[in-house]
Parts: structure tokens; C-alpha cells; sequence
């Protein structure tokens, strides 16, 4: 295992594999840990801060970060770290509760376009897009802390979202002018393209019900899928009704491909690139096809943290032990009532305590000679205890049992033998 230094002043210096002199450090109390998870020390004297160069490769995404620390010759540091997605889900609950509130207490106010966040705020980016911009910065921060980085190397994806629409229906591939002339063209509205598209016929029954009204119906629920074409499909009111009240269990069509990875990584990623060329100096970008042309040279494994060492420039650097998978929480739940309103017009809360017998949720805990994360919680002691991958230890094990190891943070960190693919 790697054991990262910090100098006294907190600068970090160049990690060490030498357990024996770190016992004698802290053993002698010229040194103390300061954090568990990645083992980090900090110096309590003056040392020489000698140091290497070392590069850091970023391999951006929409869902799961690759990053990697190499000299020339070895990985200092290799981690995956998994974004949250569900943000747009949670924002989309807050915006029915605040619509359902304001309909009951308050009179009818028209909209007011000329105060929209958008207008106001130049470069306003969507939540979800700026918590995942914001991981991708503390995530490479925190590597900062604990090893002297002297440059980053991010790769950040470009796609072609109507070339893959094309691909994945069999359509010629868009050129020139294709681009301005998209699949809506000649359709007022998204509603009306659809029943063109569908030729005006139930999708479900193909016209058998005879009914003639026709509907459009979201495959999966608009807060999770969008009004995009491909996640909207014709129905006849017949069958529509019979969908929702669960006569039919499921839809003869599947909705297409979704863009919505795509459509972020466009969004983002020179956001991100931007942002972090004004933290940090020696930042450069480069391109997916140079990555997939280096892994495959010099015949690597498909993985994100495989990808970062090759994005930081030494492929051929000798792997580190020390993989870490990453998790990114949220802080606390904001909802602070139930939906339901009880007899009496009085609404349930919806915040539990924060602590439990003195644990919170997400804290690291160690139970049964493993390192574990608290998940779930009960009134009563009892705890959901698992790994940081999902892996279920205990669905309820009693606070008894448990060892506090690390209090929660917004980014979860345990050492792994390797990442799932």
C-alpha cells in the first residue's frame, strides 16, 4: 500500500512504500496520520522536499471518472469515482411539491419570462451538469492534496448525436446542411412530428381497437425520459387508457437510444476544461481516438482508470496496488415534510435525526474484519450496512457491533481489489 507525505507546512512530497520508517515516524511522534483512506501522513519536521515529475491523466464522463497519477516509470494513484444521477430526478419532485403548494395557498400569478435564471445568470448551467462539473473538480483536488501534481491531462468526448441516431436506425449519415434540417423539420411541434412519424396509427394495437383518437403517450415518465421523439410513441386512447389503468403491463415498443451521456459530455466538457485552467497551471486536453489508439498499442484492459494512465502520458508505468473506488452522496435530504397531509392539515416530517447511537448515514464502520459504509439506519440501532459497490454485509446489524472508522463526507473512499467493468 501507497503512504502519501505532506511536509510540515502541508505541502505534499513524493509517497513512500517504506512502511518500517513510517512506524519509527509515528512511533517516535515526528509524523501523524492524517486521513485513513488514501493512508496520508503529514511530517512534523523539516525534510527536504525533493519531488518528480508526475502527471495526471482525467478520463471525464457523464457517469464514472477515470484518474490516474504516474512518474515516467510508476502509478502513484488510481481511482474510479461514480457520479451521482439523481439529481434530475430529485429536482423534478421538488418542482411538483412547489407547483402543488403554490396551487393550494397561493392565487395565479402569470409567468414572468424576463426573471428566469437563465436570463439573468450569463453561462448558467443546468444543476445536475454543475454537481457533476463540481465532482470532477474536488475529485481532482483531492489528489492535489496529497501528491505533488505538476501537470493534468483531461480527456473530454465529443459526439455526434445525429450521426449516432443515424447509425442506430439505418438512415444515411447526415452531411452539410443535414445538420440544420434534423428529423423535425417540416413539424410544427414535437406532438405532431410523432403522429407523422407513427403514420397516425396506435403503435400498440396497429389501429385493430378502431378507436380514432389518438394520443401521445411518454414511454418511460417524462421526469425520467424527456419529451425526446424517441422516448414518445402514438397510442389510441383505447389503449392508453387500458396502459394506465394496468390492463396492459407492457408496450409492444421499446424507446429508442438515449443521448442523454452525449448530450452532457457536449455541455460539459469545456466547462470543465475551462474551470480548470484557472485553478491550476499546465493543463491540457486531449482526444478519445488518441486514448483508444495507446490502450490498444500497448494492449490494455477497457477501464476507466486504465484509460486515465494512459490520458496522463505513461502507459507503460507499473501499475499501483492501490486502487480506490470513489462515490459521490448527497450532503442530506432537503425534503422536509411527507406528501401525504394527515387529517388535521398537518404534514409528517420527513428528516430523521442526523445521528443514530452516535452514527450518521454513510459513515465508514468496521464490522466482521471489513472495512463498510452505513447505508440505512433505524431508530432502533439496527443498521444497513454495506460496501461501497452495492454488496450487502447485513441488512440489520446492531450499533454494538459497528466501529466508527471515518465520519461521512460528499465523496465516499475505500481501497478495492479491482473496479467491475
Amino acid at each position: 500500500m501507497m503512504v502519501y507525505v505532506l511536509s510540515h507546512t502541508g505541502q505534499p512530497l513524493m509517497p513512500t512504500e517504506d512502511y518500517r520508517k513510517v512506524r519509527i515516524l509515528l512511533k517516535q511522534h515526528k509524523a501523524k496520520v492524517l486521513q485513513r483512506t488514501p493512508f496520508t501522513i503529514k511530517l512534523l519536521h523539516y525534510t527536504h522536499e525533493y519531488k518528480q515529475p508526475i502527471s495526471l491523466g482525467v478520463d471525464a464522463g457523464s457517469k464514472v471518472i477515470g484518474l490516474s497519477a504516474t512518474t515516467e516509470k510508476k502509478e502513484l494513484f488510481a481511482s474510479e469515482v461514480i457520479l451521482r444521477n439523481d439529481i434530475v430526478k430529485l429536482l423534478s419532485t421538488r418542482r411538483e411539491f412547489r407547483r402543488a403548494r403554490r396551487n393550494r395557498k397561493k392565487r395565479y400569478r402569470s409567468p414572468r419570462f424576463d426573471n428566469r435564471v437563465h436570463s439573468k445568470n450569463k453561462g448558467w448551467l443546468a444543476p445536475s451538469i454543475e454537481n457533476k462539473i463540481d465532482t470532477h473538480l474536488k475529485t481532482v483536488k483531492n489528489v492535489y492534496k496529497i501528491l505533488p501534481i505538476t501537470n493534468i491531462v483531461v480527456e473530454t468526448a465529443a459526439f455526434d448525436t445525429q450521426m449516432l441516431r443515424a447509425k442506430e436506425l439505418g438512415l444515411p449519415l447526415p452531411k452539410g446542411v443535414d445538420y440544420q434540417q434534423g428529423e423535425q423539420i417540416y413539424s410544427y411541434n414535437v406532438r405532431e412530428y410523432v403522429l407523422f412519424r407513427d403514420n397516425h396509427t396506435c403503435q400498440h394495437c396497429k389501429g385493430k381497437s378502431k378507436d380514432p383518437v389518438l394520443q401521445v403517450h411518454h414511454i418511460e415518465s417524462r421526469k425520467i425520459g424527456g419529451d425526446a421523439p424517441n422516448n414518445l410513441i402514438t397510442l389510441c386512447k383505447t389503449c392508453h387508457a387500458k396502459y394506465h389503468a394496468g390492463l396492459i403491463k407492457e408496450l409492444r415498443v421499446k424507446r429508442g437510444a438515449s443521448y442523454r451521456d452525449a448530450a452532457f459530455m457536449g455541455v460539459m466538457r469545456w466547462a470543465f476544461y475551462d474551470r480548470l485552467k484557472q485553478i491550476y497551471p499546465n493543463v491540457s486536453m486531449t482526444f478519445g481516438y488518441i486514448t483508444k489508439h495507446t490502450r490498444i498499442k500497448h494492449q490494455l484492459e477497457k477501464k476507466h482508470y486504465i484509460d486515465a494512465r494512459c490520458i496522463s502520458g505513461h502507459p507503460n508505468a507499473l501499475p499501483t496496488e492501490n486502487l480506490y473506488l470513489q462515490k459521490a452522496v448527497r450532503k442530506r435530504n432537503r425534503q422536509l415534510h411527507k406528501a401525504t397531509i394527515n387529517k388535521g392539515g398537518i404534514r409528517k416530517s420527513n428528516q430523521s435525526p442526523k445521528y443514530v447511537y452516535g452514527f450518521q448515514l454513510f459513515d465508514k464502520v468496521f464490522y466482521d474484519n471489513k472495512e463498510c459504509f452505513i447505508f440505512g439506519r433505524r431508530a432502533t440501532g439496527y443498521f444497513d450496512i454495506r460496501m461501497l459497490d452495492g454488496t450487502k454485509l447485513s441488512a440489520g446489524v446492531s450499533y454494538k457491533k459497528l466501529k466508527l472508522l471515518e465520519r461521512r463526507k460528499t465523496i465516499l473512499m475505500q481501497q478495492v481489489e479491482d473496479f467491475a467493468t
